[in-house]
């Protein structure tokens, strides 16, 4: 028995050898590259374009620069991509899936990582060894349960009440502040920068099982996230602002909820702008009438986006986005940028 433990052992070890390496984009300068790209065609040219009008974005004062997450791209290498969109000030708040904060960022800021595989692995034999796949990438499943029940003891020491996703990422960012073993991830960072960072499906995610626990252990008295008071602070971020851009990896709910605050405000009667500038990078297919794939030019049918200054890059995010981040870096355009501290607001 012992010796079976021992090779299923041996074989997790190997198959956990390689860690995924976040790319910097301080290292390199992508600004000819990207001006290249500019006098080419397809999606070379589209991600030209969109990096002009992420810069215009940062150029503009009056301009508050939303970053949506969906998908695995933080697992997969662009995770210090966007802790220094935060650190750098070219960010002034995040809508993000749970799983790009918690089950990514947040997992790594505990001191464990993510793992380059192959998408042709056995899954039967990753199973058996409780190793989890994204694509290419694997996770410690062992290591992902110690992060759910980090959540759940975070939760146990917050009074008893409701919170939006944005408070309780506010208290995981304190948490971190003494507990990582990581330090610079971008919950902290935002944390640090008065970014917020929401989550409107919070619980479909790692956090979602520590909450469970959390609830289970204390049934009669515990914390809930409230994601309808956290729509309204979304939304007052954008009353609050002069003018917005979107600046959108994936799509997903993260991609919806920033656009509707637009809608939101015009309900609460508030005279608000369309997005003015927005970006969005998805592979997704806009002929089967999902929201993830909607076009930009679509969501202005709606109210949501003027169609001005926008960009569909039709791209794997994880190949351009890398260019996007490093062309508005090394362009300096954020140096003038003043902090927009939203999470102060509230």
């Amino acid at each position: 028995m012992s010796e079976n433990k021992n090779q299923s052992s041996n074989r997790k070890s190997d198959l956990l050898s390689k860690e995924v390496e976040h790319i910097d984009i301080t290292s390199f300068d992508a600004r000819k590259i990207v001006s290249s790209m500019e006098k080419m065609s397809f999606v070379s040219r589209e991600t030209a374009n969109a990096a002009n009008i992420y810069n215009e974005m940062i150029k503009d004062k009056d301009c508050t620069i939303f970053l949506t997450l969906a998908g695995s791209t933080s697992a997969a290498g662009c995770m210090h991509i966007y802790r220094d969109l935060v650190k750098y000030n070219m960010v002034d708040a995040i809508i993000a899936t749970g799983a790009s904060i918690i089950d990514m960022d947040f997992f790594e800021a505990l001191g464990f990582k993510h793992y380059q595989g192959s998408q042709y692995q056995d899954d039967t034999e990753l199973r058996n060894n409780y190793v989890d796949r994204i694509y290419d990438t694997y996770i410690d499943e062992e290591e992902l349960q110690m992060c759910d029940k980090t959540i759940g003891e975070i939760a146990d020491q917050l009074e008893p009440k409701s919170y939006t996703s944005r408070e309780f990422i506010k208290e995981i960012g304190k948490y971190l502040k003494t507990n990582a073993k990581k330090k610079d991830s971008l919950i902290e960072v935002a944390y640090d920068n008065n970014v917020p960072i929401f989550c409107p499906a919070f619980t479909d995610s790692s956090a979602g099982f520590g909450l469970v626990m959390h609830q289970e252990r204390n049934p009669k008295s515990h914390i809930t996230i409230d994601s309808i008071r956290e729509f309204r602070e979304l939304t007052e971020i954008k009353i609050k602002s002069k003018g917005s851009g979107l600046f959108m990896i994936g799509g997903g709910v993260p991609k919806n909820f920033i656009q509707d605050t637009v809608i939101c405000a015009e309900l609460l009667g508030k005279n608000v702008d369309m997005h003015k500038y927005a970006i969005q990078i998805t592979v997704a297919d806009s002929r089967d009438g999902a929201c993830s794939s909607s076009t930009l030019k679509e969501a202005s049918s709606w109210g949501k986006v003027d169609i001005t200054r926008e960009q569909m890059v039709f791209a794997e995010a994880t190949s351009v986005l890398p260019l996007i981040a490093s062309d508005a870096y090394h362009k300096g355009e954020w140096k003038n940028r003043e902090r927009k501290n939203f999470s102060k607001i509230f």
